[in-house]
């Protein structure tokens, strides 16, 4: 059978599928359109964004330069020509689709591979060849919608830029959303400048620590190897739609509450080399998260005493509550930001700072390949011995 021969398509009888495969012809492997269009709806419910009050951004620029010398102390790092913005939900999602776009890019590659022919054992029906291939015509565009949704619904509630733990290319721009930060004061009746306060502490940290070359290529090289290691199963969604059951008088409603399921939309299996990356990648996390939390207790504290302890359980406690969109994160990049996952790298921190102080916890910034293995993560006496650690104790 040559390439082009219409028995190669299943819907060559099919007149309004024919158009529909031409129309989503050439749209690349994931629908940035969709993308976009979704992640707007969903972080404005389709309406009209005001802008941020210009003076929002004034007091909070004057607040991030009482935090700025207080991140040099803590973590020997200045916060070179930053810039504090200011943004509505709506702009934030944007933003994060543009600067995570060769992830998802890559991720959406990795979900489109295609069976090798050795596979393929040729018993495919007419029915399920046609379901099979609508399947992967929509694919580009069921993960841009699935994608655009996740980021805006992420939208609606993060404080920054930083909200997703997952470095962005290095930039001077630290981005907040005044909206989610004082409506997050005003349900847990905290002091709006407090709040806003710790939330500067906790971008400014995340932006030093994402800053550091090693820790930003090293993260972003796992998480870019997880999403690349997909083994997508093509027939996934071709057997939930001819599987679904019409057991009430809605069929389009179960149709949606199928394809509800990121499993199941994206036809995507776990595969070995994700599963062998895991425990790394869980570790390299741990270690990052647990550091800047250890940062902004210290910072936090300082600033606005008592009322950061309150802010900081409230905040975390928010975290690792999980969520439809963070169940999907999980899935698709692999973060596990799950409690057991905070307190090991809590652990691990301590660990260290018990043995070494600060100075001890800076190595993780300071030194070349300093991301923790797992078990250093639950040993951290073996992390330090890695790095000889103190400097006065190597040998030549």
């Amino acid at each position: 059978m040559t390439a082009g021969d219409p028995a190669d398509n299943p819907f060559g009888g099919l007149p309004m599928f024919g158009d529909l495969s031409r129309a989503l012809a050439g749209q690349g492997p994931l629908n940035w359109d969709a993308a976009k269009q979704f992640a707007h709806i969903a972080a404005t419910g389709g309406t009209a964004e005001a802008n941020v009050d210009p003076s929002i951004r004034f007091a909070l620029t004057a607040l991030a330069q009482i935090v700025e010398p207080h991140v040099l102390d803590v973590t020997g790092h200045e916060l070179a020509g930053y810039e504090i913005t200011t943004v509505t939900p709506g702009v934030w999602a944007q933003q994060t689709l543009e600067a995570y776009r060769p992830l998802f890019t890559q991720l959406a590659v990795s979900l489109g591979k295609r069976p090798s022919p050795a596979d393929d054992d040729g018993s495919t029906d007419p029915m399920a060849a046609m379901m099979l291939g609508l399947s992967q015509m929509m694919a580009p565009a069921m993960l841009g919608m699935a994608i655009g949704s996740m980021v805006g619904h992420l939208a609606t509630r993060a404080f920054g830029q930083y909200d997703l733990p997952i470095p962005r290319s290095a930039s001077a721009q630290v981005t907040v959303l005044p909206s989610a930060i004082d409506a997050f004061a005003a349900d847990w009746s905290l002091p709006q400048d407090s709040m806003r306060i710790w939330v500067l502490v906790q971008e400014l940290t995340s932006h030093v620590v994402f800053s550091i070359t090693h820790i930003r290529e090293g993260l972003s090289a796992m998480v870019r190897a997880h999403v690349g290691a997909f083994e997508p199963d093509p027939n996934a969604v071709a057997e939930k739609l001819s599987s679904i059951e019409f057991d009430g008088d809605d069929p389009m409603q179960a149709i949606q509450r199928s394809l509800g399921d990121p499993e199941i939309l994206l036809g995507a299996t776990r595969s070995a080399a994700q599963e062998a990356l895991q425990p790394q990648l869980d570790a390299a996390l741990a270690a990052v998260v647990g550091y800047i939390d250890h940062v902004v207790d210290q910072i936090s504290f300082r600033l606005i005493g008592g009322d950061a302890a309150r802010i900081s359980e409230a905040v975390r406690r928010r975290r690792i509550e999980t969520s439809p969109d963070d169940v999907f994160v999980e899935r698709l990049l692999g973060l596990r930001l799950t409690r057991q996952l905070v307190e090991r790298g809590r652990t691990f921190v301590a660990g260290v700072f018990e043995r070494e102080q600060q100075d001890g916890l800076n190595q993780l910034l300071n030194r070349a390949a300093p991301l923790p293995t797992p078990a250093e993560l639950d040993a951290p006496g073996l992390w330090l011995a890695r790095l000889e650690f103190p400097l006065d104790d190597q040998t030549a």
